[in-house]
């Protein structure tokens, strides 16, 4: 028997989450829903081909660092040096770090909430 398949999603608390998905929407371009979710379909006609990873991290990494949540949501993105450009400007607090490795190249932002947010723009064909 096949048990577990693939993450069905991520749910975490926010004191606001109406305002938290409206800063989503604005500045991720996330389409959250009226129910307040968002709905990634994986490799239909809209969407690159592509995976997600579940990795649980030592309760002492500072990986997650400035935020204090137990969590981070990392998101594929398509040019990573355009959107933090772009939320720079728009005024959202974007990390100074950058990483760029064989895995691809990642930048950070966190929310109104404090929530670190990894961006992910994966390496050509993947």
């Amino acid at each position: 028997m096949q048990r577990v398949t693939g993450i069905g999603g991520i749910f975490f608390k926010s004191p606001d989450p109406k305002r938290l998905g409206a800063w989503y929407r604005e500045h991720l371009g996330l389409d959250v829903t009226d129910w307040g979710g968002v709905v990634f379909q994986w490799g239909g006609p809209d969407s690159a081909p592509g995976m997600t990873l579940w990795s649980p991290f030592a309760a002492d990494t500072d990986y997650m660092a400035p935020s204090t949540a137990p969590f981070m949501v990392n998101f594929r993105v398509a040019d990573l040096d355009a959107l933090l450009a772009a939320l720079r400007e728009e005024g959202c607090e974007v990390l100074d770090k950058r990483e760029d490795s064989e895995h691809g190249r990642f930048g950070w932002v966190v929310d109104p909430d404090g929530n670190k947010i990894e961006l992910w723009e994966p390496p050509p064909g993947q």
